[in-house]
C-alpha cells in the first residue's frame, strides 16, 4: 500500500554496485589513463600525476602526486615570425 503519493530519495547511497565500477576501473588499462590525463589537461582541467618520488631518502613514499602545469608543458599552436615593414 502506498503511504504518499510522491517519493524523493535522499540520494545518500550509491546507484551502482561497489564490483561493477571496481572492474570499469581494472578494465582501463595505463596508456588509457595517461591518455585520459592528457586529453584533461588540455581542455584546461586540474589534472593530478603520480611520478616517481625524486627524494629517494623519502622511502616511506615511492610515488608522489604533483599538478600536471609542473610537469607537462601546455602546447601553443606554432606561430611564423612576422616581419614588420
Amino acid at each position: 500500500k502506498k503511504s504518499r503519493a510522491q517519493y524523493t530519495s535522499k540520494g545518500q547511497r550509491r546507484n551502482v554496485s561497489k564490483w561493477v565500477r571496481k572492474q570499469a576501473r581494472k578494465e582501463t588499462t595505463p596508456l588509457q589513463r595517461t591518455l585520459n590525463q592528457q586529453a584533461a589537461f588540455r581542455k584546461g582541467k586540474n589534472v593530478m600525476v603520480t611520478i616517481p618520488n625524486p627524494i629517494k631518502s623519502e622511502t616511506n613514499k615511492p610515488f608522489i602526486r604533483v599538478n600536471a602545469k609542473e610537469i607537462w608543458k601546455k602546447s601553443e599552436p606554432y606561430m611564423m615570425k612576422t616581419t614588420e615593414g
